[in-house]
């Protein structure tokens, strides 16, 4: 499963912007592979936070590993903070996932209700978790749900690439807001061409 976008957000953006219409029509289609399941969206979130893409691999694989394959909150509340945090992180991200299965299992964190939210009330809920910041929200807002109009200013490579792509030095909040209603409703496909520049930069 792919982030779903089509004719209609690419048409938009390349309307409005005569620079990311080069962007799209140069990159051609960015597919993004979702996690549905928002239990193993939250620990893989987790695990990914300040490490490279090589690193968080590992580490996932030998939580699932312990895990039986599958992230629930059930098997994961059977392990100890040592057993996740002998997996490749800190002893601050193995609490903060145990955290999160605790509160799902006791019912502070209902995920069932969490689809039927607004961008803003999913943010508000995720972010009382510990080691859940906004970022972390918002990622999960357009790799989770799917959720068509998230541009985070928290992403360092979404700036990267609108630096790039418009030839700016610097990236402030007032200017990185311009373009976030310029790209409104469609802030998440943005996000995927601007990640796929950004990419091309390292």
């Amino acid at each position: 499963m792919y982030f779903c976008y089509g004719e209609k957000e690419i048409n938009t953006l390349k309307r409005r912007d005569k620079r990311f219409a080069g962007l799209i029509e140069r990159i051609g289609e960015v597919k993004r592979p979702l996690t549905p399941d928002l239990f193993t969206a939250l620990v893989k979130n987790i695990i990914e936070q300040q490490i490279s893409v090589s690193a968080a691999i590992t580490v996932n694989q030998r939580l699932l590993d312990l895990c039986l394959g599958e992230y629930t909150p059930e098997r994961i509340i059977q392990l100890s903070v040592i057993d996740i945090q002998q997996c490749g992180m800190t002893m601050r991200k193995a609490g903060y996932i145990l955290g999160i299965a605790e509160s799902v299992l006791t019912r502070q964190l209902n995920l069932h209700q969490i689809p039927t939210l607004t961008d803003k009330e999913i943010i508000h809920t995720l972010t009382q978790l510990k080691g859940v910041g906004v970022w972390t929200a918002e990622m999960m807002l357009i790799s989770s749900l799917n959720r068509p109009d998230i541009l985070s200013w928290g992403d360092l490579a979404i700036q990267r690439g609108i630096m790039r792509l418009y030839r700016h030095k610097t990236l402030d909040k007032t200017r990185f807001e311009r373009y976030r209603k310029r790209y409104s409703p469609y802030g998440s496909t943005a996000s995927l061409y601007l990640w796929a520049l950004s990419k091309e930069s390292e």
